[in-house]
């Protein structure tokens, strides 16, 4: 618990430029302006993109691997700058609402990244549906998502437990981010927030709670302290919330999504009670005190957990995954070989039912371009059998 603590107390956020690579530390800003973050967080990306082996891995300002689920703190610690150097105490309540934001998913793309949960470190990778990895339709009038999306690390939404608004209980998830600046974001940044508001989605009778925040080095988040500030400088953008919330699993054959207190957005004041029960689960969670399912909780920095591990540990998993997918990969092409030879009456012994079933399993979970190639070659060598 003592380790927990000292997480509450962490220092400031830290931002990456984007997947694989890190920006040059920033010198704090003068005056009363947002700071800027430092980029002590690094991501590291493997596998190709758009494909089911893509992660995106983080790693802290020494260069071990960490967990963005369980080791980047959810408050920012207001009490010293980048350089360590004690600031004068806030005259008001805006230090105490800023929080680290992980972002997964960029404003206006389509591809469903999310934290991988189940996975040791919990890295970014892209939602596979029916083999596929998995992109969100869009919604009329927009282009893939509305904000830049993401989640606050050090939260978790139970789904063993009830929720006391909405008497559903949790989605199994950190708790989701929709952050409403003017900046496209990249997936992997960790970026400061202010929180503004929050709305309660039921997916599937499931609690599905999506903050409002603002990005804190945003030009135009010193107009923004409550959810009204949206509506007053951003008018428009909370009804094309709960529309695109409504309908986006629509195309996918699902009923449109409801929402408890009929659509209501909630203050600032009802979102940082909600941030404070989800960060509680999440504690539980972290020291063994309830039911965590299949969620891994594998860390580097909580030292009072029993899932915590050593960096050199941390380094194995990452490296045992990289040989289990270069494994995986290599397995893939040599069916594909052996469907293409069989095809072309060059393999001795036709391919048995199965293994041509795994063949094509394997094709069809390819990028669009590469499995018409591989069809139109599969076609070519059959016709001239023929």
């Amino acid at each position: 618990m003592r380790a927990l603590l000292q997480l509450l107390r962490t220092g400031r956020g830290w931002r990456v430029g984007g997947p694989a690579a890190a920006r040059l530390p920033q010198a704090a800003s003068a005056g009363s302006g947002p700071r800027r973050a430092m980029a002590l967080y690094r991501t590291e990306e493997r596998g190709q993109l758009h494909s089911q082996d893509y992660r995106i891995f983080f790693k802290n300002v020494a260069g071990h691997y960490i967990s963005p689920f369980h080791d980047i703190p959810l408050k920012v610690d207001s009490k010293k700058e980048e350089n360590g150097i004690p600031t004068k105490k806030a005259r008001n309540d805006e230090s105490e609402n800023l929080f680290n934001m992980v972002v997964e998913i960029p404003r206006w793309t389509n591809a469903k990244m999310e934290i991988a949960t189940q996975e040791p470190l919990n890295p970014i990778k892209q939602d596979v549906k029916d083999g596929k990895p998995r992109f969100t339709a869009n919604i009329f009038p927009y282009k893939g998502y509305i904000w830049n999306y993401g989640a606050l690390p050090q939260t978790w939404e139970d789904p063993h437990q009830k929720d006391k608004s909405t008497n559903c209980c949790g989605d199994n998830d950190p708790i989701d981010v929709c952050e409403i600046g003017s900046k496209v974001l990249s997936p992997g940044e960790v970026i400061h927030v202010k929180i503004l508001g929050i709305l309660a989605l039921i997916d599937e009778g499931e609690t599905d709670w999506k903050l409002i925040a603002i990005n804190a080095n945003d030009p135009e988040a010193s107009k923004f302290h409550d959810i009204d500030d949206v509506r007053k400088f951003k008018p428009g953008y909370l009804e094309a919330t709960i529309n695109w919330l409504t309908y986006y699993k629509v195309p996918e054959g699902k009923p449109e999504n409801k929402f408890a207190f009929n659509g209501e957005f909630k203050n600032k004041a009802f979102a940082l009670e909600i941030i404070k029960s989800t960060h509680e689960c999440w504690k539980a969670m972290l020291m063994k005190k309830c039911d965590r399912g299949a969620i891994n909780c594998t860390n580097v920095q909580v030292c009072g957990s029993p899932f915590h591990c050593t960096p050199e540990k941390a380094r194995s998993l990452v490296e045992s995954l990289q040989s289990q997918e270069t494994i995986h990969g290599g397995h893939e092409k040599r069916q594909e070989k052996r469907l293409l030879q069989a095809a072309s009456g060059r393999w001795n012994g036709d391919l048995s039912g199965r293994e041509r079933l795994r063949a094509e399993r394997s094709m069809a979970q390819k990028d669009h371009a590469h499995q018409k190639q591989i069809f139109w070659r599969i076609k070519k060598y059959s016709d001239q059998v023929n």
